[in-house]
């Protein structure tokens, strides 16, 4: 079957690790990469050997190109996503789906309006790690699910980031950054949210860039930067959940666990595809590694976009789909209203989540 041909709007720090697995994609073929500046889409695909650079308008414009992939900044993600579905493209985006609920039910109903499709990173959830989990929760090896924890601990990347400023903005901050993968995998495994109570802070005001021709530039931070809560789930697993840029010396926690009636999981880097997924049965001392489902690298970037397209072809639902990245964004959001309400927030978005990833 013929290649889907597709195009990259966006080629900053992540286009790479697209380009270099996606030009190994039997479902998909990148004909064109785009930029703001345009110099950057010329390197690129000098560098990968892409037929076209384009600015972005003269990539929507091209009649062969069915998908866009959104590799923008977080605040932009919307606005090319609308543009995409508007020129008749599917698009998939970069996470966050965008920067605010409104932003994201308006590509949703755009979407739904001209029956294309929608996905969105993360699809480090379809790698071997948190597959390898799921099967073990759903074999019943830790009995029925029933808590877990969730730790995302860091400086902030204003320390390595040439270009940090949009970490600090509002729309910024680590759960928007880091929490999508966090709470995707959380989904994947434990089915939707039903509801989230939080405290959230920005404990220092500003910033320092520590690399690159910015080093030494204060940035004002607009946005949390340490965000603590309690999930509660709608098939009744509770998860303590911390994502942090205000941790100077360093954390010594778990990324993720699931604790059941029978055990507990213990599970690599949601940020990377792959990794150890640990067990510990109740009554025993010993932690089992379990075999991986299927072998998988750490950075598969890409996984989400090829499951799309092959989806698309099959007439089904792909799996990194608009729905479950609308409810993840919502769950984002829910830490930071729940802070200033003083309140649990209920989420309006799992009745959706049930009848679209089948939970």
């Amino acid at each position: 079957m013929e290649k889907m041909k597709a195009g990259i709007i966006g080629c900053g720090n992540i286009s790479a690790i697209y380009l270099e697995n996606l030009a190994k994609s039997s479902e998909v073929e990148i004909v064109a990469c785009a930029d703001i500046r345009l110099d950057r889409a010329k390197e690129r695909a000098a560098e990968f050997g892409i037929a076209s650079a384009y600015t972005p308008e003269q990539l929507l414009a091209d009649e062969q190109i069915e998908l866009v992939i959104n590799l923008t900044v977080p605040s932009s993600h919307a606005a090319v996503d609308i543009a995409a579905l508007e020129a008749g493209k599917h698009v998939y985006a970069e996470k966050p789906l965008a920067t605010s609920l409104l932003d994201a039910k308006r590509v949703q109903e755009l979407a739904g309006l001209k029956e294309l499709r929608i996905g969105s990173a993360p699809d480090t959830f379809l790698g071997s790690g948190i597959q390898t989990a799921k099967a073990a929760i759903d074999a019943g090896l830790i009995g029925q699910p029933i808590a877990g924890t969730a730790f995302m601990m860091g400086e902030g990347p204003e320390g390595w980031h040439p270009d940090p400023e949009f970490f600090y903005t509002p729309g910024g901050g680590p759960m928007l950054d880091m929490g999508p993968y966090y709470l995707t995998a959380l989904v994947e495994l434990l089915g939707p949210v039903r509801r989230i109570s939080a405290s959230t802070g920005a404990q220092m005001p500003s910033r320092t860039i520590g690399s690159g021709p910015k080093s030494g530039t204060q940035i004002p931070v607009q946005t949390p930067t340490h965000l603590a809560g309690t999930i509660d789930f709608a098939k009744g697993a509770i998860v303590t959940m911390i994502t942090s840029f205000d941790i100077k010396g360093g954390a010594n926690l778990p990324w993720i666990e699931i604790y059941g009636t029978a055990g507990t999981l213990s599970l690599p880097d949601p940020n990377f595809f792959n990794g150890d997924v640990q067990l510990r049965r109740s009554g025993s001392e010993q932690w089992e590694v379990l075999t991986p489902m299927f072998e998988c690298s750490q950075n598969e970037r890409g996984l989400g976009v090829n499951d799309m397209v092959e989806s698309i072809r099959a007439h089904k639902l792909h799996r990194a789909n608009g729905q479950l990245a609308y409810h993840v964004l919502e769950a984002m959001y829910a830490f930071e209203k729940s802070s200033l309400a003083g309140s649990h927030i209920e989420l309006e978005s799992r009745a959706d989540m049930n009848m679209s990833n089948g939970k």
